[in-house]
């Protein structure tokens, strides 16, 4: 197990994951759950120090494979750390933790950026689990295709291997979760995807979200595309879902 302020270990060694908890015997248990599943552990035990060893890897030029973050820490909230996360990588999966339940709280971090949000007491199993799929989308996400795959519609054009989106040759930054709601609706423009369906291909998990996680998504998804003029390609189907609709009235 290793403590905060260690070095992110080479990813050919295995996957790298930053805890952050204050609590030092939950931060020991998730630390060796995960260590005996394969997984090389960094942990840090306030806001202040997880910045601190989040500065230190990128200053290296390294990242953490996945984040798992509590919200009430000393020096610097969780949801402060999500924040300096996603403002310096749209793709790094971050698992929050938290004894925080309400669906206020759920829906402004998954407005934050993170992806995934567990309520505290959490199994251990649910946890690896849920870091699993996260890592499966990454997966997908580093998988390179031969001679490119590029989607274009409208002014969009997404590119499936560099799992990016650009509009008019400027990318929009998308985290992995918003990325794959974009390209399921860019793949199959007009098909209205109910939310379930939504959940399930972008998530690559059973239904089992409240309603309002699908649409805080697609709520971040078009204000990051408003700038650019095509947040209304992402048109709600009252009743139904979403789909994708370039031609205004489609």
């Amino acid at each position: 197990m290793k403590k905060g302020g260690a070095s992110v270990t080479d990813a050919t060694t295995g996957v790298t994951v930053l805890i952050v908890e204050d609590d030092a015997h939950i931060g020991g248990i998730v630390a060796d759950c995960l260590g005996n599943a394969g997984y090389v552990c960094t942990q840090a035990f306030s806001g202040t120090e997880a910045r601190l060893v989040l500065e230190a890897a990128a200053a290296r030029g390294e990242r953490f494979d996945v984040v798992v973050c509590d919200l009430m820490l000393p020096g610097l909230p969780g949801e402060d750390i999500v924040r300096l996360i996603r403002t310096a990588d749209a793709h790094t999966p971050i698992v929050v933790t938290s004894a925080r339940t309400s669906a206020t709280d759920k829906v402004n971090l998954l407005k934050l950026g993170a992806d995934d949000y567990l309520a505290k007491p959490f199994d251990l199993d649910e946890l690896l689990a849920r870091i699993e799929v996260q890592l499966r989308h990454r997966g997908r996400a580093l998988a390179s295709q031969p001679g490119g795959d590029v989607l274009c519609v409208g002014a969009w054009a997404i590119d499936r291997a560099a799992r990016t989106l650009t509009v008019d040759g400027a990318e929009v930054p998308l985290t992995r979760t918003e990325f794959n709601i974009v390209e399921l609706l860019a793949a199959h423009p007009r098909k209205v995807y109910t939310k379930q369906e939504l959940f399930e291909l972008a998530w690559g998990e059973p239904y089992a979200a409240e309603d309002s996680t699908v649409s805080v998504h697609v709520s971040n998804i078009r204000a990051k595309l408003k700038p650019t003029g095509t947040d209304g390609y992402v048109q709600t189907v009252w009743g139904l879902g979403f789909k994708l609709a370039v031609d205004e009235g489609a």
